[in-house]
């Protein structure tokens, strides 16, 4: 049976009292929250910690949606559960229904944060892709107060964030802009699998002209967001303008061959899956103005 290596068990009790432990524990602290990815690399000793600081009672604090100021405001201990169900959140985003839908199953969405899935930063997990479609912004929380960095900030590459030894992912920040939707197409081998590729996007029109799009993908090697502009921006949609933007976003993928399949395979995959998301968030735009 694979076991962790011993390690030492803190409950915070709020957040400065989590980030007070990790200043005293130091580097070989972690912050456990649903704990499905963590474990199970301390099963396998791809991950060591010593110390193991657990936040799930801080959901007073961390667990929220709430739409202030132009922006919805999500805390980072927001279970998967707590998005897919929340009504307000799939009608304003409703990529973010899209993704959870399609993420693992009723017990890890039960238990899953958001806050766990973007720290734990595997190019593999959808939620990443999503806040990168969707613009969003990270609240970083640490003893000498907050910071805010995008997601292009924020993700540093597979399992890197800009969080820092002693500070927590606190909130995460999405804007809210007039005629705009969004969508998520993601190809897996079974139901709940890690996604062989996906790709999230977010547009908006105006008077039936795309006026902004992002595009991110998942799983396939891409880095950021694929600028996409120079064929979206400015035109009517239709399909020989999805058929552009899903060509840049093969072109933008640098997947390598695996058991979940090959290259060329996933390149193909980020294409279509493109155009497939593109056309379902302008369905929605369209089908949402007056």
């Amino acid at each position: 049976m694979q076991v962790p290596s011993p390690f030492e068990y803190e409950r915070a009790q709020s957040v400065q009292h989590a980030i007070a432990l990790l200043e005293r524990l130091g580097e070989d602290a972690r912050v456990v929250a649903g704990g499905h990815s963590l474990l199970p690399m301390m099963k396998l000793r791809l991950a060591d910690p010593e110390y193991l600081v657990d936040i799930n009672d801080l959901r007073e604090e961390l667990g929220y949606i709430t739409v202030e100021g132009g922006e919805v405001r999500i805390g980072a201990l927001v279970r998967h559960a707590d998005l897919l169900a929340d009504e307000n959140l799939a009608a304003l985003f409703p990529i973010i229904r899209d993704a959870e839908r399609l993420i693992a199953d009723p017990v890890v969405r039960n238990w899953g944060t958001l806050g766990g899935s973007l720290c734990q930063a595997d190019p593999s997990e959808d939620l990443t892709t999503v806040c990168e479609a969707l613009d969003a912004q990270c609240v970083i929380t640490g003893s000498s107060g907050q910071r805010v960095v995008s997601m292009a900030e924020f993700y540093r590459g597979p399992y890197e964030t800009a969080v820092g030894e002693a500070e927590l992912l606190t909130e995460v920040r999405l804007p809210i802009r007039p005629g705009g939707a969004s969508a998520y197409q993601k190809v897996k081998r079974r139901a709940g699998d890690w996604p062989v590729a996906a790709s999230g996007v977010a547009v908006w029109l105006d008077g039936g002209t795309v006026t902004d799009a992002r595009v991110a993908l998942t799983a396939v090697g891409a880095e950021g967001v694929v600028d996409v502009s120079d064929v979206l921006v400015g035109a009517t949609p239709s399909e020989e303008v999805f058929a552009a933007a899903g060509a840049l976003a093969s072109a933008a993928s640098a997947p390598v061959t695996d058991s979940r399949g090959s290259a060329e395979y996933k390149r193909h995959l980020a294409g279509e899956l493109t155009v497939r998301a593109l056309r379902s968030a302008v369905e929605r735009a369209l089908s949402s103005t007056p």
